[in-house]
Order: C-alpha cells, then sequence, then structure tokens
C-alpha cells in the first residue's frame, strides 16, 4: 500500500533544508561569472537573486529558474504541491509572472512504486494549473532518492523588477508567510505526525504577495527559504548596503512551532545557518530558542520584501549600514 511509505524516509534532508550551507555554496561559485550571451542580463550571480533576468525589449524581461528538493512531507500529492509553490516563488519574488515551466524528477524507481510519482507529479501540476502557467513536459532519471521540483520561465517588467539590491534605508520590512516550517517538518519526519497549516502555507502560491508588492511599488525583497530568515535578511541588507533591523516580537510563527523547537526538533540546516549568520548578527537580548526559530530552514516560505503588502506583516525596517548586517531588537 502506497499509504504506508513514509517518503520522508527517503531524504537525507527535508525540503528547502537540504541545500548546500549557505557559507559552503558562497565558496563554491566566488569568482564565477555569467557566461557571455548576446542579451542584456538585468540580474545575474552577483548578489544571488532568487532568479535569473534578461531583457528581452524596453518592456519585458525574461526571468528563468530552477528549484528541486527532496521529500518534505510523506503524502506525496502534497510535496508535488509544495515543491511546485517553491520553484514558482523564485519568479513571484522577482516581481514576476511564470508563464511556462518543466517538471525536474528524480526517482528511485526500484524502490518506489511509479505511483507515488504520478501523484507527485499531479500535485505539481494542480499548482501550476492554480498560477495560471504552462507545465509541458520536463525530464527525470532514476536516482537513489526522490527530488522534485520545476524549471519556470516568467516576464516581468523591467521597471517592476524586485531585486536584493534595491533597498533604502527607511522602508519598512514585512513579511508575507509566518515562520516555523523547518521546525514541524522536523517533528513529521521523525514523528510522522501531521502539521495541515504547514502544508497549507508551503503550498500556498506568493503570487498575490507578489502582486500586492509590485502595486505598492516595492522594488526590493526575496522568500525566504533554506537559508532562514536571517540568512535571507542577511543577504539583502549586504546587497543594499544596509543594516536589517528586526523586531523579534513581530515575527509571526505556525502554531506548534515553539513547541516544535522546545521538544527538541531542529533540523541540521537551522543550525548550519544560524552560524553562518552569527558573525555578523546582533542578536541583541534573543535568547537561543528565538535564534534558531529567526534561522529556521524554510521550505516555500513567504516573501521579505522592503515596504508594506496586503496581507503581510511589519516584522522591521532598513537603516543606513551598521556595525552588523541584521540587528535584532
Amino acid at each position: 500500500m502506497t499509504d504506508a511509505i513514509r517518503l520522508t524516509d527517503y531524504a537525507r534532508g527535508g525540503g528547502c533544508a537540504c541545500k548546500i550551507p549557505p557559507g559552503e555554496l558562497e565558496q563554491m561559485v566566488a569568482g564565477l561569472a555569467p557566461a557571455s550571451g548576446s542579451a542584456d542580463l538585468l540580474v545575474g550571480l552577483e548578489h544571488g537573486d532568487d532568479a535569473a533576468v534578461v531583457r528581452l525589449d524596453e518592456r519585458t524581461g525574461l526571468v528563468c529558474t530552477a528549484d528541486f528538493f527532496t521529500p518534505v512531507v510523506d503524502d506525496a500529492y502534497d510535496w508535488g504541491r509544495i515543491a511546485a509553490a517553491n520553484a514558482l516563488s523564485d519568479v513571484y519574488a522577482m516581481g514576476g509572472t511564470p508563464l511556462v515551466a518543466l517538471n525536474l524528477l528524480c526517482w528511485p524507481r526500484e524502490r518506489l512504486p511509479l505511483e507515488l510519482a504520478r501523484e507527485v507529479l499531479r500535485g505539481g501540476q494542480d499548482v501550476a494549473r492554480e498560477a495560471g502557467c504552462h507545465l509541458a513536459g520536463g525530464h527525470s532519471v532514476d536516482d537513489d532518492g526522490p527530488k522534485y521540483g520545476l524549471a519556470v520561465a516568467g516576464v516581468v517588467r523591467p521597471e517592476e523588477l524586485i531585486t536584493l539590491d534595491a533597498g533604502r534605508a527607511g522602508l519598512p520590512l514585512s513579511l508575507t508567510k509566518p515562520l516555523g516550517v523547518g521546525v514541524l517538518n522536523t517533528r513529521h519526519k521523525r514523528t510522522g505526525e501531521r502539521f495541515p497549516e504547514a502544508v497549507a502555507s508551503m503550498s500556498a502560491l506568493n503570487r498575490d504577495a507578489a502582486r500586492g508588492a509590485v502595486a505598492a511599488g516595492v522594488r526590493c525583497g526575496t522568500d525566504v527559504t533554506g537559508f532562514g530568515l536571517l540568512g535571507h535578511a542577511s543577504k539583502l541588507a549586504r546587497a543594499s548596503r544596509l543594516t536589517v533591523a528586526i523586531d523579534a516580537a513581530r515575527v509571526p510563527y505556525l502554531p506548534g512551532a515553539r513547541e516544535a523547537l522546545r521538544d527538541g526538533y531542529v533540523s541540521g540546516g537551522t543550525r548550519r545557518n544560524l552560524d553562518w549568520v552569527t558573525p555578523w548578527t546582533d542578536f541583541g537580548h534573543a535568547d537561543e530558542a528565538e535564534r534558531l526559530l529567526l534561522a529556521d530552514a524554510q521550505t516555500s516560505g513567504g516573501l521579505l520584501v522592503a515596504g508594506e503588502v496586503p496581507g503581510g506583516t511589519v516584522i522591521g525596517e532598513l537603516l543606513p549600514r551598521g556595525e552588523h548586517l541584521v540587528q535584532l531588537r
């Protein structure tokens, strides 16, 4: 019976927590430059933005991204929905609209039934349909462990592009989804407990938040995924040459997140995130528990933008560059 198979048993890490640690990733790509091409590259490797963007004409930019990961939940259909929403989020985080996507599937065909793979693909298809994005084929390989995601192409108006380096001191900082899916997913992986609110959050598109941000004139932002709130905030601060001040008490969390942390359900990715951001973060009076939650490795998290957006929560502001990239208060 496929419903007795726990997909998370086949994952070394869960969702975006299985990313290569940010410090190691920075070393790996240091010195690499985009290959030269004939198109006008608007966004490349420089700041680690969510997607690449090339100019097609004066009014249109082409947004390209790819994202895939190991199972974050046991339900195959839900995993497909979450992975698709996460990949599409890269386009939304740039202020764009996804147009077409391709499946990326790695599957241990001798260990897991193809029926489950079909459910993963069906989940991705349903979320792409909700986004109004064509999902047209893709690529699959026989692999040691299951992985799934999408390669996505979309469009953006160059004047509406949202990037990491466009922040200005004095702007508020807003978050559009609550944190906590990392510790909840870790609890799910270890115990089998289900957290429907976490699944609903991860599978929800960032489309409306992105539209609201563009309409509000937001030009600086990113989405919050595997590097945690502190990691993504520090990348924004570094690119914009600012300090990000976060009011820890304002940060929203999913129900059960603090309890999962209290009971020790913290992923290795979250601990690596915290180690990475510690040298340039002023933690103020935040204790270790608060620090871990703020560094919690998210999967398909919300947008983190410099501005106010409908449905978002203002959690801080951008300040002139100080001694630290991130300051908690």
